[in-house]
């Protein structure tokens, strides 16, 4: 019989392990500090969670045993099935846009965001798109066919996930990796020019604005790719329904803009959150630090940010490291920073919640401190 080992037992180890077996496979599961077995395998089946630096990683090298990324078995068993399959990557953005090109083509959103590729591959019947979104851990471990994506696409590049690949330099040429196995590449971080009518497409539409133009055009170039005409390229924009708390605009008021990104919990986020923000813009951040570079948001901070309101157990640490390039108010509560925020506020600024940190100091999660953004904005609206 046929062998191969699963490096980790979350979900995506367990949707390969389930492919592996419908394959005719012994399966090898391993997790925790299990000892890597002896004996010949045709190859592992890597776990985004495995970094290269584990032990299993060696000894497979050590032994001459292939590495696949659970991506990458999935996508094969796509590919054999007949499916047509689209990617996107990027520092910022993707689940929103993995989700509106999906939507388009009643296509299936899976990878990084939504199911397992192994997942999708393991259903009796399959949609005819697949759209994955690819996270840098899952490129460490793929190899895959030069035409396996009819199109895939990098949103942008930040600085991010140092502390898995070591440099800047890796990190990019990882998201940049996925372009090498698609038909049409589609590279955002280059800022390519948009594609012709995607300002008549994208009216009236979520992305019909300064924050999230730039990815609608991509997704236009997408769709357009995988062979779907303008008609049906602007029904979708029109009728779709974003993820929440992902550079969601909350209310317009006197001029002003203000925006949920609750979801951005690294410095990264942050930094791309202010740099896609339009105007000129009052930040509030922090939370529950995760130990993120915070030199990272120096610049974008200093050419667009009015000024920084600081909230959480990380207020004081926000504030102490930026004041130098942002005036900075530490205050401690969102509901402060919100009131100092709309009070301070100019025609063209947009206030901006882009934490940059975890949520877990104050709310329950990401989704609440969003939430309850929104309504701190809107209840401000009504006191007027």
């Amino acid at each position: 019989m046929k062998r191969a080992f699963v490096f980790g037992k979350g979900r995506s180890g367990r949707a390969a392990e389930r492919l592996l077996a419908r394959k005719g496979y012994d399966v090898i599961s391993l997790e925790g500090d299990d000892a890597l077995p002896e004996g010949e395998v045709e190859f592992a089946v890597v776990s985004p969670g495995i970094a290269l630096s584990h032990p299993w990683i060696a000894a497979c090298r050590a032994r001459a045993i292939p590495l696949k990324s659970e991506l990458a078995l999935g996508v094969e068993e796509l590919l054999r099935r007949g499916a047509r399959l689209l990617a996107v990557t990027g520092s910022k953005g993707k689940s929103s846009v993995v989700k509106l090109v999906a939507d388009a083509l009643g296509g299936v959103p899976c990878g990084n965001y939504g199911t397992c590729v192994c997942e999708v591959a393991l259903r009796e019947e399959l949609a005819r798109f697949a759209v994955v979104e690819v996270s840098s851990f899952q490129m460490e471990t793929t190899q895959l066919p030069r035409d396996a994506f009819e199109a895939a696409a990098i949103l942008n590049l930040q600085e991010d996930h140092l502390d898995r690949h070591g440099d800047i330099a890796t990190y990019h040429a990882l998201k940049r990796k996925l372009l090498s196995f698609a038909t049409h590449a589609i590279d955002g971080s280059l800022d390519p020019a948009p594609p012709a009518g995607a300002a008549g497409l994208l009216a009236g539409s979520y992305f019909d604005n300064a924050v999230l133009r730039r990815n609608g055009e991509i997704a236009i170039a997408l769709l357009r790719a995988a062979g779907l005409d303008d008609a049906a390229i602007r029904r979708a924009f029109v009728s779709f329904e974003p993820l929440p708390h992902r550079m969601q605009p909350v209310l317009e008021e006197g001029g002003v803009l203000y925006i949920d990104d609750s979801k951005a919990t690294s410095i990264a986020a942050l930094a791309a959150g202010v740099a896609m923000a339009p105007g000129r813009v009052r930040l509030v951040a922090g939370g529950l630090a995760k130990g993120d570079d915070l030199k990272i948001a120096i610049a974008p901070l200093r050419g667009k940010a009015r000024k920084v309101y600081t909230i959480g157990r990380s207020a004081g640490s926000f504030a102490s490291a930026w004041s130098g390039a942002v005036e900075c108010m530490v205050c401690g509560t969102l509901e402060r920073a919100v009131e100092e925020a709309r009070r301070e506020a100019e025609p063209g600024d947009t206030v901006l919640l882009s934490p940059g940190a975890a949520s877990y100091d104050q709310f329950k999660s990401f989704e609440e401190r969003g939430d309850v953004f929104a309504r701190l904005v809107k209840k401000g609206k009504d006191k007027r």
